[in-house]
């Protein structure tokens, strides 16, 4: 079978695809709908943990697939059900044809209004068929358009990272080059998303144009629009395309605000803070997480009502720990910062056995230089206890410690996390989190 589309053979065979691709279009969607929602709350879960963690770039990841998730969810299963009403409709047609409105003795005014706003059941049948084949496949269009924000949005992120911010250039060369590029970059962003928004206003003014032409071949790349450009365009030079593209704009940005809308019971008092003296927030305690199966703010205790002869305190670890360790100790900083994505592949075998007396003595003074900054105070009570390395419930890497309770009387207490800060040269102390909690004798 020839695949050249300027054959009249292989035209033929779209159009036959075309009017058949109704069928492929329902099977995909319902695998696609039933996949999307299974895999939706593990997406989810994906973003809480990594946003918990601050891991930038699995959150970025994770955001991403949440968000096109959403959208195809939402899309297909608009599919579906205009696609069931089609098939309804045809039914319907086979059994009793186009509508009849002499048949329905209506009043002359209103059959010529219903003739005129109505009109054939064929018709009805056709807009349907349209409305069902353009949402189906801007659905995926979509998708390309969350890439290329995101795309933008990280190529904005690597100038200021790796060009602006980065220690081994001479200054004049990384804000000589990274801050025009940012510049660039930023206005071309919004300059193409205005002639996203007018339909391609820019490219149709001659003089306009010339200008705009280099931003869009650069942005061609960034946003990945060459992947989807006949797509696009195909859409735009349909009338029915056009307005259905303008409608789902605002739908989107009314079922984004819809999904925020929560009710607020009061002026002044929420659960949905920080703990503190007076706010006892469930994530900052470790029996409730385990039942709820969520996760724990930057730090966490056993329960709200103690009974043990213990507290058991746990921060979670996250890149900003590390930035701090570092600044009370630079002599752990390493030349090379490895953090970030990195795989588990090795190639000529793992050399880290070679140099394990040498990790280990490194990681003693690390967690050393962390109890050095972090402590705990009880009331008014300060303790230095030593923390270890260790895990929590969620497998999220931290550091754990325990403090007695044999000196705290029965009733209401009040846990503080600090930590040592240096600003402007001088050293400070400095509040992380307030956790209350009561303790009762077993």
């Amino acid at each position: 079978m020839s695949n050249d589309y300027t054959n009249p053979a292989f035209k033929k065979l779209l159009k036959k695809l075309q009017e058949e691709s109704w069928q492929l279009e329902l099977i995909i969607s319902g695998f696609a709908i039933f996949g999307l929602i299974t895999a939706y709350p593990n997406i989810q879960l994906s973003v809480q943990e990594s946003e918990n963690s601050e891991q930038i770039y699995k959150f970025i990841i994770s955001l991403v697939a949440l968000i096109s998730c959403a959208i195809l969810i939402f899309n297909l299963l608009l599919h579906v059900m205009l696609r069931g009403l089609w098939i309804g409709a045809l039914g319907l047609r086979y059994v009793s044809g186009d509508i009849d409105y002499e048949s329905l003795n209506y009043s002359k005014k209103f059959t010529k209004y219903l003739e005129k706003k109505v009109g054939s059941f064929d018709k009805y049948i056709a807009t349907l068929e349209n409305y069902c084949s353009i949402i189906f496949a801007i659905s995926f269009l979509l998708i390309f358009y969350v890439l290329a924000i995101t795309f933008t949005i990280l190529t904005i992120a690597f100038i200021g990272n790796f060009i602006i911010d980065n220690d081994n250039l001479p200054n004049w060369l990384s804000n000589g080059v990274g801050i025009p590029l940012v510049i660039f970059i930023v206005l071309g962003m919004l300059i193409t998303f205005i002639d996203f928004l007018t339909l391609g206003f820019l490219k149709k003014k001659k003089w306009i144009s010339k200008i705009y032409f280099p931003i869009y071949w650069v942005f061609s790349f960034i946003t990945l629009s060459f992947l989807y450009r006949p797509i696009v365009y195909n859409f735009l030079d349909n009338k029915f395309g056009r307005r259905l593209s303008l409608i789902l704009v605002p739908l989107y940005v009314l079922i984004l605000i819809t999904t925020s809308l929560k009710y607020n019971p009061s002026n002044y008092l929420s659960t949905d803070t920080y703990s503190n003296e007076v706010i006892a927030n469930n994530e900052n305690y470790e029996d409730y997480l385990i039942k709820s199966n969520g996760f724990m703010r930057n730090s966490m205790i056993q329960s709200k009502v103690i009974t043990d002869p213990y507290i058991k305190v746990f921060l979670v670890f996250s890149d900003n720990i590390e930035d701090i360790v570092f600044s009370f100790n630079p002599s752990l900083k390493p030349k090379e910062d490895k953090r970030g994505l990195e795989t588990n592949i090795t190639i000529g075998g793992n050399n880290q056995f070679n140099f394990g007396n040498r990790a280990e003595s490194i990681q003693r003074e690390y967690i050393e230089t962390f109890n050095s900054i972090y402590y705990v105070i009880i009331d008014s009570t300060k303790y230095q206890p030593k923390f270890v390395l260790s895990k929590n419930h969620k497998n999220e890497l931290g550091f754990e410690t325990y403090i007695s309770t044999n000196m705290l009387d029965e009733g209401k207490h009040l846990l503080k996390v600090n930590r040592l800060r240096i600003s402007k040269g001088d050293t400070i102390r400095w509040n992380i989190s307030k956790i209350p909690f009561w303790f009762y004798k077993d």
